[in-house]
């Protein structure tokens, strides 16, 4: 009784009685046995605490940070995030270099495209070129043949001298004749030449005759003897013609002028 009141006149606030809302004692939590469980339970409270929170370190029940004998959480997780730091950067420097091969064979292709572009230019360009140069042959062989037939009928109107209506009516159709041949040479782009008075080149025309004179250039043309044909560009057949050549001029003397006249 008298301890009763000795602990009654420590804690004057103590009647004995326990207060209204304050839990009763059998509410509260069991001590931890001992020492050790007692630091696991305040471990695993800090767990728990770290993952409702990961963005802070972990701590115990009291706020502060656990820390350990040998290694702590914050520690681990600075080996952690120096870990994963490396392996980004390794697989950073990795994508580089996969990039830079990338571009490599990127350039590689788009000068491979830009030689196979070149190339087919040029391909379609010599064969656009062959098929002309073919074209062009073909027509000239085919044309040859004709041009006897334009000279003969050529001939037959500078020689050929109508007597009366018949024969002028026979005349005028096989002339008609010649005309659609004539136009149809041109259409195709078979011109004729006229060498008359130019000087003579080697290239278009042919040189059967060379007269002597003095009213003309020497190595001009005189006269046609067979017409010329060209084809676009192309020579279908060399004119014949006679060139003026260089000529004799005589010297009269005074002690014998008949010499001019000889």
């Amino acid at each position: 009784m008298i301890d009763e009141e000795k602990q009654q006149d420590r804690d004057p606030n103590s009647t004995g009685v326990a207060p209204e809302g304050s839990p009763m004692a059998s509410e509260t939590p069991p001590a931890p046995a001992s020492s050790n469980e007692a630091a696991d339970w305040e471990l695993e409270l800090a767990q728990a605490y770290q993952s409702a929170q990961p963005d802070r370190p972990p701590a115990n029940v009291s706020g502060s940070t656990v820390t350990g004998t040998s290694t702590s959480p914050t520690a681990d997780s600075a080996q952690s995030w120096k870990r994963e730091l490396a392996q980004v950067t390794d697989e950073k420097e990795a994508l580089k270099t996969q990039l830079q091969a990338t571009s490599a064979q990127l350039e590689d292709l788009k000068n491979q495209n830009l030689r196979l572009a070149a190339d087919f230019d040029n391909f379609r360009r010599r064969t656009q070129k062959e098929k002309e140069e073919l074209d062009l042959q073909a027509r000239c062989g085919t044309i040859k043949p004709l041009l006897p037939v334009i000279d003969n009928f050529e001939r037959a109107r500078s020689h050929i001298k109508p007597q009366n209506d018949g024969e002028m009516n026979i005349h005028k159709s096989y002339q008609s004749v010649y005309k659609q041949m004539v136009d149809g040479l041109k259409q195709i782009g078979v011109s004729p030449m006229r060498p008359e008075g130019e000087q003579f080149d080697p290239n278009l025309h042919e040189a059967l005759l060379s007269e002597p004179t003095d009213e003309h250039e020497e190595g001009t043309i005189i006269q046609e003897l067979e017409r010329g044909y060209i084809l676009g560009d192309r020579v279908l057949r060399h004119a014949k013609v006679k060139v003026a050549a260089p000529g004799i001029s005589v010297v009269a003397s005074d002690e014998n002028p008949e010499s001019s006249e000889s």
